[in-house]
This record gives C-alpha cells, sequence and structure tokens, in this order.
C-alpha cells in the first residue's frame, strides 16, 4: 500500500516510539481489493496515556479514550488511534461496557464483525490476518468472525452491517453468518435509529442491492415495517411485470449509484401502493393517490429514521409528483415552478427510472421525459418567469392598487399561473392593468 505523507507519518511516529502500528479495518480490505480508500483507523500496542505522549506536539483530542480511542490531528487530517483491546459485555448493544487493554494485535482483530474488517497492515505492507479475511475476500464472502450470534449480541447493527457490505461490495453472506441475519433481525429494533438510517443509505446504493434486497427483505421489513406489505403484491396490471417490491428495487438500481437522494425516492416511491390498491370487475390493479399518500408516508418514516429536513421535503416532494404527467409546454412549466430546477431533473429521471421496472412498452415514454428536459432547460436559459420572484410586479405593487392581505398572495399566484399560461404576458402595466379590471368588477 503506498501510504499518504500524513498516514506514514503518523504510522512511523508511533514505531520510532517502539510500539506496533497498523491500518485495521475497512482501509485494509478496500486497499486489498483495489477499492479507493478512505476511512483510516490504526490500531496500536501504546497505551493512551503513550499515545497522547508520542503526539505531544500534535493536535490530540481524546475522543474515546475509555475505549483507548485518541485522534490525532496530522497535516490537518484526523486519525484514530486505538490501542489493542479486548471488549467486555455490550449490555447497550453498540459499545462494550469495558475494556481491557492488550499487546496482542489478534486479540485486537478478534473482536471485530467480519473476517474482511480483520486484517492489519503495517507500513511495510506485511499483513496480520488471523481469520482468514483475504481468503473471504477472494471468495467474495462476509463471514463473521467467531461466533455470529455473538457477534450481532454484542451489536445488532451488525446485522445490517453484514447486508449493507454485501450490496456494496458484491459479496454473499457466509451460510451461519447468514442464519444468525435472518434469525436475529428483530433485534435491530433496539438499535438508534440514526444509525439504522446511515447503513440503509449505503445498503441501497451497493452495486449489488437488487439481489441482497430480494434475499434480506425481512431484515428490510424489520427495521421499516411499513414496506413489508409491498413484498410479493401481485400488482395485476399491463403495465407491471415485478411485484411492488421487486419492482421498487430494480428502479432503484437504474439510477446512478452516487445519486442517494435519487436512489432513495425510488425507494419509497410505491410504499403507498398497498394501501391504495382497488381491483376493478376485470381483476385489474388500480393505485389511485398511491403517490400522495407514499409521501406522507415516507416522510413519517423519515422523521422517525431522524433525516433532515432538506432530505425529507425533497424526497416527499419527488414521491408526490412521481405519478404527475405533463401533457404540454404549459404543464412543464408547472412542474418545473412546482418542483424548482434541480428537483425537476431528477424527477424526470426518476420516472425514467420507474418506466425501466415495468413492462417493456412503457421504457418508450423515456423519450418524451428526455424532451420535458430539453424544454426545462430551454425555459431556464431564457429565464421564462415560472415562480412568483419572477413576476414584474411585487406584494408591494398589489398593496399600492388597494389589495390587503391573503389577498395579495392569492392574487400573486393567480397571476404567476396566467403567465405561465401565457395568457397575460409578464410586463409590469399588463397585470397592473389586469388587476385593475379585475379589482372594478
Amino acid at each position: 500500500m503506498k501510504f499518504d505523507e500524513n498516514t506514514s507519518t503518523v504510522l512511523s511516529e508511533l514505531e520510532n516510539n517502539g510500539f506496533e502500528a497498523y491500518l485495521v479495518g475497512g482501509c485494509v480490505r478496500d486497499e486489498i481489493m483495489g477499492r479507493p480508500v478512505h476511512d483510516i483507523d490504526i490500531t496500536t500496542n501504546a497505551l493512551p496515556s503513550q499515545v497522547l505522549d508520542v503526539f505531544s506536539g500534535y493536535k490530540v483530542v481524546p475522543t474515546g479514550i475509555k475505549h483507548g480511542t485518541v485522534t490525532v490531528f496530522c497535516g490537518g487530517v484526523p486519525f484514530e488511534i486505538t490501542t489493542y483491546r479486548i471488549d467486555g459485555q455490550y449490555t447497550d448493544h453498540r459499545r462494550p461496557d469495558t475494556v481491557e487493554f492488550t499487546s496482542d494485535i489478534t486479540d485486537d482483530l478478534a473482536r471485530r464483525d467480519f473476517t474482511v474488517n480483520a486484517i492489519a497492515m503495517d507500513r511495510n505492507g506485511n499483513i496480520v490476518d488471523p481469520f482468514g479475511g483475504r481468503e473471504d475476500i477472494k471468495k467474495r464472502i462476509i463471514r463473521c468472525v467467531g461466533d455470529p450470534q455473538q457477534r450481532f449480541g454484542e451489536d445488532a447493527l451488525r446485522i445490517m452491517r453484514a447486508v449493507r457490505f454485501a450490496s456494496q461490495l458484491g459479496f454473499r453472506i457466509e451460510k451461519n453468518t447468514a442464519i444468525a441475519v435472518h434469525s436475529m433481525r428483530e433485534q435491530l429494533a433496539g438499535i438508534s435509529r440514526e444509525r439504522i438510517r446511515d447503513e440503509l443509505d449505503k445498503l441501497i446504493c451497493g452495486s449489488s442491492c437488487v439481489e441482497v434486497l430480494m434475499e434480506y427483505s425481512d431484515v428490510i421489513a424489520a427495521v421499516i415495517p411499513d414496506i413489508k406489505p409491498c413484498m410479493g403484491l401481485d400488482q395485476r396490471s399491463p403495465y407491471h411485470r415485478y411485484t411492488v417490491w421487486e419492482h421498487i428495487i430494480r428502479a432503484m438500481d437504474s439510477a446512478p449509484h452516487d445519486d442517494l437522494l435519487l436512489r432513495r425516492a425510488l425507494f419509497f416511491h410505491d410504499i403507498g401502493k398497498p394501501p391504495c390498491m382497488k381491483l376493478d370487475e376485470t381483476g385489474r390493479g388500480h393505485f389511485k393517490q398511491h403517490d400522495r399518500v407514499g409521501a406522507e408516508m415516507t416522510g413519517r418514516i423519515m422523521k422517525e429514521l431522524r433525516y433532515d429536513k432538506r432530505s425529507i421535503a425533497d424526497t416527499v416532494r419527488l414521491i408526490a409528483y412521481h405519478s404527475k404527467k405533463p401533457k404540454c409546454r404549459t404543464d412543464v412549466k408547472k412542474l418545473l415552478s412546482v418542483m424548482g430546477d434541480k428537483l425537476f431533473f431528477t424527477l424526470m429521471e426518476m420516472k425514467k427510472c420507474d418506466n425501466t421496472a415495468k413492462n417493456d412498452f412503457v421504457a418508450d415514454e423515456a423519450v418524451i421525459f428526455d424532451s420535458y428536459m430539453e424544454m426545462g432547460r430551454e425555459m431556464i436559459a431564457c429565464d421564462e418567469c415560472r415562480s412568483i420572484k419572477g413576476l414584474a410586479v411585487t406584494g408591494n405593487d398589489l398593496a399600492a392598487l388597494g389589495l390587503e392581505g391573503e389577498d395579495i398572495g392569492n392574487t400573486l399566484s393567480e397571476i404567476l399561473d396566467l403567465v405561465m399560461e401565457d395568457r397575460l404576458t409578464n410586463s409590469s402595466e399588463d397585470i397592473k392593468e389586469y388587476i385593475r379590471q379585475r379589482c372594478s368588477k
């Protein structure tokens, strides 16, 4: 592994002071796999007090001193350095109640979640791999270190992490580990919603999310019970070839893996279908209002999962409008007005992704959505009025004409509709004349 200057400096400082120092966890796994390396974690036989002494000339924060972790800043970059340890009981199912420091790197690796994350590497590239992590990487397997029941009992979030790693890395979960994932999934109810949220976001962006979400749908249902009715539900529609659940995840998988907002919106987009499903006299399924109902459900679920307000608002708006079909240029402009410039194009891409997971003939509509996006780009380039702020008059102008209170806002909205429909030109004089005539009636 070719270390950057800061990483090399931190490892060298520890070694030059007579201590062992290893990179450990995901950074080693990703390096072995040839994936980009991001977060660097370092483990050492130096006690926390000794780490503080070694880096006395650096900015140091004792972030988790009780559990042996010190954060050292080198070149402005934070490095978490943790003393080799053996964990005690996990009564809160997140962190050990007590830790015992050890001088043996193997003891430290034994407490980790999966074999692929239980590999250490020193600055010379020497590997410590007592649990066969490299072989499991080669075989593309997620396997618990030791007994899966014990590992998941310590921290049930590891159940979600196993599924997430399978999705991200394209690995399969080893048989005994998979059995424990399924049998212990209900323990996820005791995990903080923020931690579940973070794993879910990574899972749905994985390259193998379709296979993993199909095989481990029970795990998703354990953390989002509202989505369980989608699983196995035949849509009974000429437009659809998949159940609601399979449609959801295949539509999501057609979106770029790095577009979290789009993939998240697609993950939730049809969650409102089961409560809205009605069968007609021929047995065909219909889902009227499922976009509105799904948006409401998604807003509640995302709030429970502690998403930020902006993420909730954008996701909910995309779902609320994902079934709306513009029929003309004016409809496109109004949709652009409602969604905002950026979200409008995300919505069009969402519609295209949605159609890829239906019967083949529906995908032909993609060219229509492409044409709508081209219209949108032209409207933006020409700065066509598509918001109240873009009108040639303001609320003060309307107040000067005698309007008051709510009537000002309502009139501005009315004028905007008329301008977007090309029934009124967006000029100050024309708008004011329209208002004078309107008030004189």
